[in-house]
This record gives structure tokens, C-alpha cells and sequence, in this order.
């Protein structure tokens, strides 16, 4: 399997080299926003959605920049996708939007975004650079709404109160609700995700070393039988 074909496209972006828990970019965005569900669903969709046309617009005309200026060039083409995906925010979800504030123009300077133009878009074709772009981005999306579910839920005892704000007034019986929880403040004040972000990387790296060790165990008991066929 070649480095650049789809499936290990999609498992780098999802798990393998998710950004938000291997590289740890984009931590301003994900520990400010994260403390709901739906706050962190809102900015990693909109961050997605500029992932894949930057992703896709630096692929195009990677060939047509010229070396000293393609770093100018891939930031107005960020620039010029996240004001059109600020304004139709602004348009169509404006209560979340003012919520989410500044944290949608500075998506602008994600250094996963920029990154991504960089490191893969400007040296690869278009379906390559659409497919990174969007695993990457759903990669980040669920971090953010993962650690925004856990602070929502421990900090004051509810998962997506805020639904209708994305989802529209029919989606305000979806939220979960925890009677006579009292919550804890510290789950979404800034040190909570510190904490939330580090036990994510936590059981990451859990999950890593026990699917590694298991990979070595299966190797070691293939040459064993190898050696007793041989």
C-alpha cells in the first residue's frame, strides 16, 4: 500500500496522524471553543469545510505558483475561503456565531490548515488532496466535539443543549440532560481543557501500544511458525 492511497489517507487523517492529538496543532481553537458539544461541532465543520477547498484550490495551481511567493498565496486562498464560510456562518447560523466570535476569521492562522497546503496539497493531485484534507478535518472535528461532549457533560451535566443553534428549533428536544447534577465548574474553565485534551492523548497512546503489541505478537508467532514449517 503506497503512502498516498485512500485508505491510508483517511486512517492518517482520523487516527494515525489526527492533528489535534499526534501534531498538536490548532490547540488555541480546540481548548477555547470545546467546552460544548455543539460549539465544537460548529468550528471543526467549518474548519473541515476550509480544509478541503484550500486542500483542493493549492492542489490545482500548485504548479502555476512560483516557490517564493506560494506561501502569500496558499494564506489568500485560506483567507478568501474562511470569509466566504464567516459570512454564510453569519448568514444562516448567526446565534452560533457570535458565540464561536473571533475564533472563525482566526482559522485563517490554523497552523493544520496552512500545514496541510504545505506538507501535502502543493505536491499532490487534486482526489489525493481532497481526501487528505477532508480526514483531516473530520479528524480534528471529532476531537473537538468529543472533548466538547466530555467538559459539556462534567462541567454542567448536559450534552448538546445547544443543538437548535445548529440544527434549528426542532432539535432542541435532543439534548441529554443529567438531573440534580450539580457539574463541575473546573470541566469548562480553561484548565478543564488542558485536562480533557490530555486524557484523549492519554487513551490514544493506550490504544496505540496495545494494537502495536499485538501486532508484534502476531509477527513473532508467524516466524515461529515459519520456522517450525521450514
Amino acid at each position: 500500500m503506497s503512502d498516498n492511497s485512500y485508505p491510508n489517507l483517511i486512517i492518517d487523517g482520523l487516527w494515525r496522524n489526527n492533528q489535534a492529538l499526534v501534531a498538536l496543532l490548532g490547540l488555541c481553537p480546540l481548548l477555547a471553543v470545546s467546552n460544548t458539544a455543539v460549539n465544537g461541532l460548529g468550528l471543526g465543520l467549518a474548519t473541515t469545510l476550509v480544509l478541503v477547498a484550500s486542500n483542493s484550490t493549492v492542489s490545482l495551481i500548485r504548479n502555476f505558483v512560483r516557490p517564493e511567493v506560494r506561501l502569500p498565496v496558499f494564506v489568500l486562498v485560506i483567507a478568501s475561503f474562511v470569509t466566504a464560510i464567516e459570512l454564510g456562518m453569519n448568514a444562516f447560523f448567526h446565534e452560533l456565531h457570535k458565540i464561536l466570535g473571533i475564533f472563525i476569521p482566526l482559522i485563517v492562522t490554523n497552523c493544520i490548515i496552512i500545514g496541510r497546503a504545505e506538507a501535502f496539497a502543493s505536491k499532490s493531485n487534486l482526489r489525493h488532496s481532497l481526501v487528505d484534507g477532508l480526514s483531516i478535518g473530520i479528524g480534528f472535528t471529532l476531537v473537538l466535539l468529543t472533548l466538547g461532549g466530555m467538559r459539556e457533560l462534567v462541567g454542567q451535566g448536559t450534552l448538546f443543549d445547544q443543538a437548535h443553534l445548529m440544527f434549528g428549533e426542532a432539535a432542541r428536544g435532543v439534548s441529554l440532560k443529567i438531573e440534580d447534577f450539580p457539574g463541575m465548574l473546573i470541566a469548562i474553565l480553561p484548565p478543564g481543557a488542558f485536562i480533557g485534551l490530555g486524557l484523549l492523548i492519554m487513551v490514544k497512546n493506550l490504544i496505540d501500544k496495545r494494537l502495536a503489541a499485538r501486532a508484534a505478537a502476531k509477527a513473532g508467532y508467524a516466524e515461529e511458525v515459519q520456522g517450525l514449517a521450514g
